[in-house]
């Protein structure tokens, strides 16, 4: 039984998003924004630790003393001499403590937590009882569920026999037997510096206006380098109260009246007293009243540290395991198919507009053949004169036809006949200057030759006449020629 509340309570700290993108819908990813931050914890405490204790005083201003009592190199001391137990005392309470029971007096773990889960889901379904964590409940039931939870028994407390304030009044008790605040020693003064922040106006200078967004920046850092049983269980605290001052209209508890209830045993040392506190405990019950206020977002890394676990895991390849190449190739997958995707559309936005395109021909194919098979008459024929008309448009179901080409008059006179010789002659020539052959190039090459290479050339031939227009034979050779 004590397995099953801790799965359950497992499942209930353990917040996990699910991924459906588009890309993606083939496998849902489960997907824990806090996954290489949490990894970090678990496998390289010291790195994590001092990545968040780096950026906690970059916000906050710890000395030597209160910075060391953070890492827990020294122990808490109060201003008035009074602090907890050390050294011996400590151990011999802690045993006397276990001696009692298994939950109540003994130090946090997973087991006290599933049996204590218990009173927290019960009073989660009775948030609307007036003076809820106010009013003590009824001594005897509260003695007979203390030691149910301490043997580990099977607890109905919907069978009507335990009201809700003696569960209240037994969760305060099991807080208030802790060894130390839920917050522990070590962050006391981490606690009271934090309340100390406040904004700044447009010369630097401080005001008395809380700083909600560095607070809360504060808070998220702080918790993260709790030890993990007390993390889950402040959570699990956190939201009950929050959960209960939503209903104050109904249990005339706000956040500050259940604050003055739970400081002293989330906050406040062991063993110290109001007069140890003194000006402190305004700060401590207004910073209890400020995480239930504000407890959705305590319990996100910021949005740097998820960063920085990340790079860390992901920035070199030596560190990245199998799980974390995966992760890589996913991504790179998703990007390959994001473009192909694009490619795609490209592609098939224009086969569509081809397909428009000849889907337009083919009906104005079709409207011209109906036109054209209409009775001869002057629809007709004013209907076809508009498709001809339509500029640049060919006649549907026609091969283009050239342009009908206006030839020029010929002229009979004897200036025209000179004119049509002298043209044609050149547009000859031109023809053949641009378009070379053999007997061309021979001529042209005879034509630069000089006249007396010509003469030496044609000296044993009969007697020749040439000019650059025409040969002149003699008149004896000229039947030969023409034969």
């Amino acid at each position: 039984m004590p397995h099953q509340k801790l799965s359950a309570l497992i499942e209930a700290i353990c917040n996990f998003v699910i991924c459906n993108d588009s890309s993606l819908q083939s496998q849902p990813i489960i997907f824990n924004p806090d996954f290489f931050v949490e990894k970090l914890r678990h496998e390289k405490p010291e790195v994590f630790t001092e990545l968040v204790v780096s950026n906690i005083t970059r916000l906050i201003d710890l000395p030597g003393t209160e910075l060391a009592q953070l890492m827990g190199e020294e122990d808490l001391k109060l201003p008035g001499g009074a602090g907890p137990a050390s050294g011996f005392f400590r151990s011999l309470m802690s045993l006397k403590r276990k001696e009692k029971g298994v939950v109540f007096g003994s130090p946090l773990t997973e087991e006290g937590i599933a049996q204590i889960y218990q009173l927290i889901e019960y009073l989660h379904k009775n948030l609307r009882v007036e003076g809820l964590f106010r009013v003590p409940g009824n001594s005897v039931r509260q003695q007979i569920l203390r030691d149910a939870l301490n043997n580990g028994t099977d607890i109905d407390l919907e069978s009507g026999e335990f009201h809700s304030n003696d569960v209240a009044t037994l969760l305060k008790m099991f807080l208030g037997e802790l060894p130390e605040p839920l917050l522990t020693h070590k962050h006391f003064h981490a606690h009271l510096k934090i309340a100390d922040l406040m904004q700044f106006d447009d010369k630097g200078n401080k005001t008395s206006v809380p700083d909600k967004e560095r607070q809360i920046e504060a808070l998220q850092l702080l918790f993260l380098i709790l030890p993990p049983p007390n993390r889950n269980l402040l959570k699990l605290l956190l939201d009950l109260l929050y959960q209960t001052a939503k209903k104050q209209d109904k249990n005339k508890m706000s956040a500050y009246n259940l604050a003055l209830m739970f400081a002293p045993h989330v906050l406040w040392p062991k063993n110290a007293t109001a007069n140890d506190l003194q000006e402190n405990i305004t700060k401590l019950n207004d910073g209890m009243a400020f995480m239930i206020k504000h407890s959705q977002k305590l319990f996100k890394a910021p949005a740097y540290i998820r960063e920085c676990a990340r790079l860390h895991y992901l920035g070199s390849r030596t560190q990245a395991s199998k799980d974390d190449l995966d992760l890589i190739a996913s991504c790179q997958t998703r990007s390959f198919q994001l473009a192909k995707s694009q490619k795609w559309n490209r592609v098939d936005s224009c086969s569509h507009q081809e397909e428009t395109q000849q889907r337009t021909e083919e009906a104005l194919r079709e409207l011209f053949q109906h036109v054209h098979n209409m009775p001869e008459s002057a629809k007709k024929k004013q209907l076809i004169r508009q498709f001809n008309k339509h500029s640049g448009t060919q006649t549907p179901g026609r091969e283009p036809s050239t342009p009908p080409v206006r030839k020029r008059a010929r002229s009979r006179s004897f200036s025209g006949l000179i004119k049509r010789k002298v043209l044609g002659n050149q547009m000859m020539s031109e023809k053949k200057n641009k378009y070379p052959t053999p007997d061309s190039v021979a001529i042209g090459e005879l034509k630069r030759a000089s006249k007396e290479n010509m003469n030496l050339l044609f000296s044993g031939s009969p007697a020749v006449m040439m000019t650059p227009t025409r040969l002149k034979w003699p008149e004896g050779k000229k039947e030969g020629k023409k034969a």
